[in-house]
């Protein structure tokens, strides 16, 4: 595995490309990495990754998705680097329940040449899900998860949601829960087939629902309640947003 340092040229062209969009995925998991050590200090915690896959033009103050979670690389250390979680962040998503040997999915933020292969992807988890079901369908599998119903307005059925980082089309939605098919690919690239049922995963649902939904509501934050969706195809072509 080659060290997790940048390689890249030193000057303005090293500089130029190394620009990353520091806080922007795709939900394409470049690969997986094992926790190699957990410190918590206070409320808050340092994990040590070891990735899996050689990790080149990689520094200190980069942005990290870690199962879907963005993060800032503190420090590298031979073939891991090191980050701080906060307390804010262990209580919205999985990573407290990280221990040493535990594998997550790894994608560093995106280059401004990348091409953009998912969707887009914050690495700002809005929820935890739990998987409900897992069923092999031939060489695929189908999962249900379920989720707190708040999101259910921001899952349609062929949109797009982030499940630890992985970027996925919703088969099929309700009100507390969603599906997702799992290709052999993806199955094979990132740790989702080796979680069980009851496991629980991290959750970033589609960006650009959230900005119409905010479009819509304006400076009303009741007009669009949890209590329903909100958001239908009668009032996105009552506001320009249909044919």
């Amino acid at each position: 595995m080659d060290r997790a340092v940048s390689t890249a040229p030193k000057g303005d062209a090293g500089r130029k490309k190394r620009i990353r969009m520091r806080r922007m995925f795709t939900g394409l998991i470049e690969g997986t990495g094992t926790v190699t050590s957990v410190r918590h200090v206070g409320n808050d915690m340092r994990v040590t990754i070891a990735p899996s896959f050689a990790v080149v033009e990689c520094r200190s103050g980069d942005s990290i998705a870690v199962d879907g979670v963005c993060l800032t690389i503190t420090d590298l250390s031979g073939d891991a680097f090191s980050m701080d979680v906060s307390g804010e962040t262990l209580s919205r998503s999985t990573l407290g329940e990280l221990k040493q040997g535990s594998e997550v999915n790894l994608e560093r933020a995106l280059r401004l040449s990348d091409r953009l292969g998912g969707h887009l992807v914050l690495g700002h988890v809005d929820g935890v899900g739990r998987i409900l079901g897992k069923q092999q369908q031939q060489r695929s599998w189908v999962f249900r998860i379920g989720m707190d119903p708040s999101l259910s307005r921001y899952t349609i059925q062929k949109g797009s949601i982030a499940v630890d980082g992985i970027s996925l089309t919703v088969n099929r939605c309700g009100k507390d829960f969603f599906e997702v098919n799992i290709i052999p690919q993806t199955g094979r690239e990132t740790t989702l087939l080796k979680k069980n049922v009851g496991d629980r995963v991290n959750l970033e649902t589609d960006l650009i629902g959230k900005y119409i939904e905010k479009l819509i509501r304006g400076d009303n934050p009741e007009r669009v309640t949890e209590k329903s969706s909100g958001i239908d195809m009668e009032m996105l072509i009552t506001h320009g947003f249909g044919v």
